[in-house]
């Protein structure tokens, strides 16, 4: 994860922040997870490994009844195809509470490929795409996040509030 990651996150962070869902969790090149304190955080990934505390998708784990004020995804929409980032989307506006945030990060146009199982390049049959702005909106959008999109370079991030 490179630095714009963590500064981004770091910056939209709500204040008195309780709970933490954090889709993508596995820690790979950093993470977000050592910078946001907060008394219960639970990591979900496709994989176990460092930071995961639920080996699930994103798209489909369902820990209800339990909310959270933050759902953040970092990195991790280029390497899924769009009805899965949709549903990943969906699920996080499923798992806040009212006036919960949502934090995601991820490949915009120009950004070369990298692998989501190791640290390295593409891996062979590995899925990898650049996200484009219009579509991320049209996710957020489609579930009602009240959002703001931003582009810095070769990354897409946004923020976005479940209304109370």
């Amino acid at each position: 994860m490179h630095e714009a990651v963590i500064d981004y996150v770091v910056h939209h962070i709500p204040p008195a922040v309780l709970s933490v869902l954090e889709f993508g969790s596995r820690n790979l090149n950093g993470s977000v997870r050592s910078i946001i304190q907060a008394p219960t955080y639970v990591g979900v990934d496709l994989y176990e490994g460092p930071d995961v505390d639920i080996v699930g998708d994103a798209a489909t784990v369902d820990l209800s009844p339990q909310r959270f004020d933050l759902v953040v995804c970092t990195e991790l929409f280029e390497h899924a195809d769009d009805d899965i980032c949709a549903a990943i989307v969906a699920n996080a506006w499923r798992h806040l509470e009212d006036g919960g945030t949502f934090i995601a990060t991820m490949a915009g146009p120009g950004r070369g490929p990298h692998s989501a199982l190791e640290a390295t390049s593409l891996q062979p049959g590995e899925f990898y795409r650049n996200v484009d702005s219009d579509l991320l909106a049209s996710w957020l959008e489609d579930v009602g996040f009240e959002a703001e999109i931003d582009v810095a370079g070769l990354d897409i991030r946004c923020v976005g509030v479940k209304a109370a």
